[in-house]
């Protein structure tokens, strides 16, 4: 009932003012005149008062009824100045049907406030011409008054329809940068993941009828696998869902201090990984800790892919500006630009104002180092 009430008020309002606006502008013109005909040694009393205030309610109607409220200022200013013709106020006549052709063109498209442009001037030359007997030098007064007030309100209009593009622009391109970031997870998450499902598929495979129990432990291997993939995957989704704000993940992203249950998995799938510390460990800003371990992430599961070797090293080392990563292995190698693994590690440091490189190493295998700003004290406001 209370919002039924307020919407009820609401459309009272509404219509009290639209009454309001159309009176005006009804009474306008007979107003004016009136003023204009009692004025003698200027506009003074009452009702230079009431037509101040009529040019305001009739200007105010130019929001949203802009054809009919130029109209009546350029039929009430050439009404007043019929009955006294007089430089005074032919020059009201122009100041203020020019401000409404101004208003004009800073709110309507061209189709609209070119003709009130055209209109207005047409008005405004034939009535100085019939009640003035103007020179050349005052019509080409009004014209450039007149085409430059259309000027001035067109390039305001031009403005904000440049604003709302490039509004629209950023935001296609916050929307791009998202679904980017979205694909980089989801690569980095489900990559490794369905990797070392296949590898342990293919051994189960193989030795499911002469070694069971090997065959055991890559199904178990199997299910710990799927089970983080699809609990990471429930968390992002979840953190992506639109209809419900409020609602939390269901988990933490990971970060550094998961890289032993990774080296677990990768153990499984037949790489064994060394994992060394160096410097003093700290709690890293979230944004730098979950884009170290997908970088960890995606560079092992490269190495079980296609380095073709039985180990590698992670060297993780802290600074006091910044954390390094280094990813080495003794194995194949690799051709530096195929895929998306190493344009997603190399857009995840870029992003956070790091350095990254990733090649062939001078005596065989394959590097990838990251170095990435972590501050101190962003650490620990981070906590």
């Amino acid at each position: 009932m209370p919002a039924l009430t307020l919407s009820r008020v609401c459309r009272v309002r509404r219509l009290a003012w639209a009454v309001v606006l159309w009176s005006a502008t009804i009474l306008y013109p007979f107003v004016l005149v009136a003023t204009v005909m009692n004025g003698t040694n200027g506009f003074v009393g009452m009702e230079v008062f009431v037509s101040a205030l009529l040019t305001v309610l009739v200007a105010a109607l130019l929001q949203r009824h802009p054809l009919p409220g130029q109209g009546t200022l350029l039929l009430a200013w050439t009404w007043a100045l019929l009955q006294m013709p007089i430089g005074g106020i032919a020059a009201l006549q122009i100041a203020i049907t020019d401000l409404g052709v101004g208003y004009i063109a800073a709110t309507r498209r061209h189709r609209v406030s070119v003709p009130v442009l055209a209109v207005t001037l047409a008005v405004q030359a034939l009535s100085a011409v019939v009640f003035l007997s103007p020179d050349d030098f005052l019509l080409l007064i009004i014209v450039l008054a007149v085409s430059v007030t259309w000027l001035a309100g067109n390039s305001i209009q031009v403005r904000r329809a440049n604003a709302e593009m490039m509004r629209v622009q950023a935001t296609a391109q916050a929307v791009a940068a998202e679904r980017l970031r979205i694909a980089r997870e989801l690569h980095d998450m489900v990559a490794h993941s369905i990797g070392i499902i296949a590898i342990q598929a293919g051994v189960g495979g193989r030795v499911i009828d002469t070694q069971p129990a090997e065959a055991r432990n890559a199904l178990d291997a199997i299910e710990a696998t799927s089970r983080d993939v699809l609990s990471g995957l429930r968390r992002m989704l979840t953190a992506l869902r639109k209809d419900d704000p409020g609602a939390a993940p269901l988990g933490p992203s990971p970060g550094l201090d998961d890289l032993d249950r990774l080296a677990e998995s990768t153990k499984d799938a037949g790489v064994r990984v060394d994992v060394r510390w160096k410097g003093e460990r700290r709690p890293l800003p979230p944004d730098v800790d979950l884009s170290a371990y997908r970088i960890v992430q995606e560079a092992v599961t490269n190495v079980v892919r296609h380095a073709g070797t039985p180990d590698c090293r992670v060297t993780i080392e802290y600074g006091d500006e910044e954390v390094s990563i280094e990813v080495e292995d003794d194995g194949r190698g690799g051709v530096v630009g195929t895929g998306y693994g190493i344009v997603g590690m190399r857009e995840r440091v870029g992003l956070l104002g790091g350095e990254f490189a990733a090649g062939p190493r001078p005596d065989g295998g394959f590097r990838v180092a990251a170095r990435i700003p972590a501050p101190e004290t962003a650490a620990v406001a981070a906590t």
